[in-house]
């Protein structure tokens, strides 16, 4: 076996498969509200084709696999693919990217089909900040497929996008929401890649000023160096878990 090892020598052991482009909602840092254009259907690699591709990556030292979309659970019978691919002997680590508008519905059978670890992405517990940043009113159903998540038994990490003068009074709430539930909250800094051209430098807030607001709360210790993970990581000093931060524009990777 021959790994896959970039021009800088490093090797990657990591692949991510966007399962459908389509999404059910409108982030304004990540889609236009109106007039997108999806991929046709005859165009998305079905099941088996993934199923194949994956083999090939294994056979190249792939060990982790993340599904994303747009939204994956938009994508039919997904847990069908989640058990081929939790099947396939070489595949350490299989987890999924969701929005989580639709994981109440599909908690279990993802579960009972494999899959261990979800990603979910909430910027607020807020209902109308949830509903300006998403272009839709449905933090309801998010809060509660998490709950269902929970139940099913998975480890859940969520990941937040840190916008200046929008989230700054999340930033709090999340982490004690992750506390009280065992989930690691992650914050990215607003990155340069909104679909409606809105990203200024101005709009970022920064690992150092989320770490400091955290720590006013609860106190934080840093977990030494992240190696290839994204995420710088720091953990709670009363032993009630971790926070990352993703420092994408203050410290790039």
């Amino acid at each position: 076996m021959t790994p896959l090892v970039d021009g800088f020598g490093r090797i990657h052991d990591n692949l991510r498969i966007s399962v459908t482009d389509r999404c059910n909602i409108r982030c304004f840092y990540c889609m236009p509200e109106d007039g997108v254009k999806f991929e046709p259907r005859e165009q998305v690699l079905t099941f088996e084709e993934m199923e194949r591709f994956v083999r090939v990556a294994v056979s190249l030292g792939v060990r982790k696999l993340r599904l994303t979309g747009g939204e994956p659970l938009l994508r039919r019978n997904l847990s069908d693919l989640i058990r081929r691919l939790s099947a396939i002997d070489g595949v350490r680590d299989l987890a999924l990217t969701t929005n989580a508008v639709l994981l109440a519905d599909h908690a279990q059978e993802l579960w009972d089909a494999g899959l261990r670890r979800l990603n979910v992405h909430l910027d607020t517990l807020d209902r109308e900040r949830f509903a300006h940043i998403t272009r839709r009113d449905q933090l309801d159903k998010v809060l509660l497929g998490i709950d269902k998540a929970l139940e099913a038994g998975f480890r859940i990490k969520i990941n937040a996008v840190a916008v200046q003068n929008l989230v700054e009074p999340d930033i709090v709430p999340l982490a004690r929401f992750g506390r009280e539930r065992g989930i690691e909250v992650r914050y990215i800094e607003f990155m340069p890649l909104d679909a409606s051209n809105e990203w200024e430098r101005a709009k970022v807030v920064t690992q150092d000023e989320i770490v400091a607001v955290i720590s006013s709360e609860f106190p934080l210790e840093p977990v030494p160096a992240r190696g290839a993970a994204p995420a710088d990581r720091w953990r709670y000093l009363d032993g009630k878990g971790t926070v990352g931060v993703i420092p994408s524009v203050s410290h790039p990777f």
